[in-house]
This record gives structure tokens, sequence and C-alpha cells, in this order.
């Protein structure tokens, strides 16, 4: 291939891309236009609530995910807020928005007390119509996921049978003691398990028994020598690196910005939209 030739493909790819760009904008100011003409209400914000981190990869990972989503939902207004840690606080994301109607996605896991307690509080206490979708997991996206990331750190797709009764994963997740979380995390690990054709094994960094050392160890006990670390973690820090560390083999990374994890960020969205549920602040007083 000639260099005029490869100059002329980049420049019909950018072009590509800049007029699939239009495309989506148009639809989307479009999709504000009922037929008679007048503008509908804007959907209410999607506001990504992260847990925080003081490993910066968290925060550019999360920001990333933002980018994603928006580019798979143009024109929605898509925020971020953080429990703790970082900025903007979820309280000072709310207070931004004033009285305007949005949709808390957690990115979170699994249920527990932060989905129950926390940003229930933070969100009573803001003016903004708030209503709390679900947490991202259980989801067969998540195990898609999942599964990519193992393959990306060298997962076999296809094994032979002795490889594959010496082979188990330690689905590692952060942990909780709220015993619904630990439901959570298990339904994910049998949804792996099934889609990897090995045993899967919920471990978490705190909190919650059994830790993914003393895991590890029962499983090389059991006769599974090739055992794999699947991080059950939005993003990197510092409970997915001590998790890794302890592979006995591969580690895959966290769940990080896969396409996958913004379109289940944009179904919980939906979802939240198509229930009945009450606003937070009316379940709050209830």
């Amino acid at each position: 291939m000639t260099a005029t030739t490869s100059k002329s493909n980049a420049d019909l790819d950018s072009t590509a891309h800049i007029m699939n760009r239009i495309t989506h904008q148009l639809a989307s100011q479009l999709s504000l236009v009922s037929r008679d003409g007048t503008r509908r209400p804007a959907p209410p914000a999607l506001v990504l609530v992260a847990h925080g981190s003081r490993d910066p990869r968290a925060l550019t990972t999360v920001r990333t995910l933002m980018d994603r989503v928006r580019e798979q939902r143009p024109g929605l207004a898509v925020h971020l807020g953080h429990i703790e840690l970082n900025e903007p606080l979820l309280p000072d994301t709310l207070a931004a928005l004033g009285d305007r109607e949005a949709v808390l996605v957690p990115l979170l896991l699994s249920r527990g007390y932060h989905i129950k307690q926390d940003i229930p509080a933070m969100a009573a206490a803001a003016k903004t119509r708030t209503r709390l979708a679900a947490p991202l997991g259980p989801h067969p996206l998540l195990v898609e996921t999942l599964y990519t990331r193992l393959v990306e750190a060298g997962w076999r797709t296809r094994m032979d049978d002795a490889t594959r009764r010496t082979s188990a994963v330690v689905l590692a997740a952060a942990g909780s003691r709220d015993p619904e979380s630990k439901v959570d995390t298990g339904r994910t690990a049998q949804l792996l398990a099934e889609r990897l054709g090995v045993p899967v094994v919920p471990a978490y960094a705190t909190t919650a028994a059994p830790n993914v050392p003393d895991t590890i160890r029962a499983l090389t006990t059991r006769g599974r020598t090739r055992i794999a670390v699947a991080s059950y973690f939005t993003a990197p820090g510092r409970f997915a690196t001590e998790c890794a560390a302890a592979a006995p083999w591969i580690a895959s990374a966290p769940l990080g910005t896969h396409p996958a994890m913004a379109s289940l960020v944009l179904h919980r969205y939906d979802q939240a939209l198509a229930t009945e549920a009450k606003t937070l602040p009316a379940l709050a007083s209830a």
C-alpha cells in the first residue's frame, strides 16, 4: 500500500468518524422534538456515582467510562459524583444540578451499605429530584467483561479436559458486611463459572471472608493448581492491586472502560426510569 493510499484511507476514516458524530448529534436533537414541533422535556440527567479512590488511575478510568456513556447516548447529560476521597463529591454534584431530575447510577457491583444508606442519605439532603438505579451487578454484561479481561490476561478460550480439571478462578471482590452483597457476588461467580466451564469462587479484599490468599490455598489443596484471579473491581486501586499480587498464575485487569460497562450503565439508567419507584427524598421520609 502506498503512502498516498494510506493517507486517503486515513482521511476517509476521519471523515466517517466526523459524519457519524454529526448523525448522532442530529438524532439526539431530533429526539427532543415531538411530532407537533414542540420541544420535549430533556431526559433526567445521569449521575455516575463512584466510590472514590486515592489511586489516580481510578478517577481517570471513571472519567473515560463517562465519555463512553456519552458516546453511546449523545445528548444525555452525564455527571459524576463520588461517595468519598475524590472530587466532585456526590452532594456537590447534586447541588450543582439544583432542582433538576436525575438518575443516580452507582458504579458499585452489589448491594451494600453505600447503596442502602450513604447514597440515599446524600440524595435526600439535595434539592435534586432523584431516583437510584440498581447496582451494576449481577448482570450478564459484567460476566462478559470479566471473561474478556481474563482472555486478555492469558486465559485460554479452549482447553482439554485435563487442563480444565486443574483450572479455577478466584473472583476477587471488595467485600461487605451486608449478606446481600455476598449473594450478588456469588451470583456473578456462578454465571462466570457457567461461561468458563471451571469453578469460580468468590473471595474478598476486606471485611468479608474468605480472602483471596485463603481461597487460593483451598483450591490448591483440591487439585486446582492453575488458578486465575478475576478482578471484580470497576477501576484500579489498592484492593485490585493487592488481589492481583496474590495470583499464582494470571490476574485480569479491573472491569474498567470496556464498552459493555457503558452499555450496562445506560441499561440501569433506563431501568430506573421505567420503574414506578418513588424518588429518593420521598423514600427517605416514608
